[in-house]
């Protein structure tokens, strides 16, 4: 995801900013034409001041320089055509006019300057989290894959909820997460976890051992970084580690104290309850033995849904969840991309425009 670059900046004006200098001109013609038409006695000169403040609000500090100046001169046609421009009043007109102008173009300036160094920062944040969060492939094996993500930060694409999805042999390997808390350091926990994902997932490992290996690699992370104790103790990660295999309609899952998929199945939802689900990532160091697969059917046609807490956790105005699986069996059918969308939207709608908590759903389609 690329941050639009300032469209107020000169040179990188759009269509409707150039338009937009329609005003200011025509408010110094208007002013112009007015004080030369009005009596002696009556100066509207200062009104000209307006134009370039106005210019301000949407040009950059070039604009707003040249609407400054064509103000000046227009001040001084009117003190030279009333025969007064060495007169005290026109020249005080005259030197507040130019004064304001450059004190207007000056803070336009800043601000500006503060903008390009923000876009800059945003830049880089958004390349790295585009870098840590992966967009995951539309197509991948026999699978046809959408996902939505939504950040509590509304500064940040990405926070602690994550996702991945590896290619093995003989299946596809996914894993959808959720680490406690938000901000900075569960954007750094969630890319620990990736990356322990993604390199235990292209060893081949089992996914009890991915699930050891991931959880491990939380524990070295919390206690070999530094940090609070309190932060380490109170740490932990929710996960669903899934293979879904190309020879047959399955697919093997190992749930970590995670929010169960969804299977929409010829307009039914099911939960994928798994019957002993294991404790969340983190909270101690554990061995493959530890985690158990349980197996679930993936047919053609079917769509798998996999969710974090931010969407059935997610409240209205009277505080009442978000009811994902009536909102699923009200879906009207088609891609996993169509399906998406229609969450996300029904999602807003139920919130109100706004998350509370990072939320992520992905959703995955069998294809011939």
């Amino acid at each position: 995801m690329r941050v639009s670059p300032d469209l107020t900046r000169i040179g990188g004006e759009t269509r409707s900013g150039r338009a937009l200098f329609a005003v200011p001109l025509a408010l110094i013609l208007a002013v112009t034409l007015s004080d030369l038409t009005a009596p002696p006695s009556v100066h509207l000169g200062p009104f000209l001041i307006a134009a370039p403040a106005i210019t301000a609000s949407f040009a950059g500090a070039g604009g707003t320089a040249v609407i400054g100046a064509l103000a000046v001169a227009a001040q001084i046609v009117i003190g030279a055509l009333h025969g007064g421009l060495m007169t005290a009043n026109h020249q005080a007109q005259l030197v507040a006019l130019i004064a304001i102008s450059g004190l207007v173009t000056s803070f336009r300036y800043v601000t500006d300057r503060h903008r390009r160094r923000l876009g800059q920062v945003r830049s880089v944040a958004v390349a790295a989290q585009e870098v840590l969060l992966r967009p995951l492939p539309e197509r991948i094996g026999e699978l046809r894959i959408a996902s939505l993500y939504l950040a509590a930060d509304e500064e940040a694409q990405i926070g602690g909820d994550l996702y991945a999805a590896v290619r093995t042999e003989g299946a596809t390997r996914l894993v959808i997460g959720d680490v406690r808390g938000k901000g900075l350091a569960a954007i750094g926990d969630a890319a620990v976890l990736i990356g322990a994902f993604r390199g235990s997932a292209y060893r081949n490992l089992s996914l009890p051992g991915i699930a050891a290996h991931m959880g491990n690699a939380m524990c070295w992370n919390w206690y070999h970084l530094g940090g609070e104790e309190r932060y380490f103790l109170e740490s932990f990660v929710t996960a669903v580690v899934l293979d879904i295999y190309d020879d047959g309609p399955v697919t093997g899952m190992v749930n970590c104290g995670h929010p169960p998929p969804l299977l929409l199945h010829k307009g039914v939802v099911a939960t994928l309850e798994v019957g002993e689900p294991a404790v969340p990532l983190g909270l101690e160091v554990s061995s493959e033995g530890d985690y158990q697969v349980e197996m679930f059917r993936f047919e053609y046609g079917d769509l798998l849904v996999l969710h974090t807490d931010g969407v059935n956790e997610a409240r209205d105005e009277s505080g009442a969840f978000y009811p994902l699986p009536e909102r699923l069996a009200g879906w009207k059918g088609g891609s996993p991309q169509s399906l998406v969308d229609f969450l996300h939207a029904d999602l807003l709608r139920h919130t109100g425009g706004v998350v509370n908590d990072d939320a992520a759903i992905v959703v995955i389609a069998r294809c011939a």
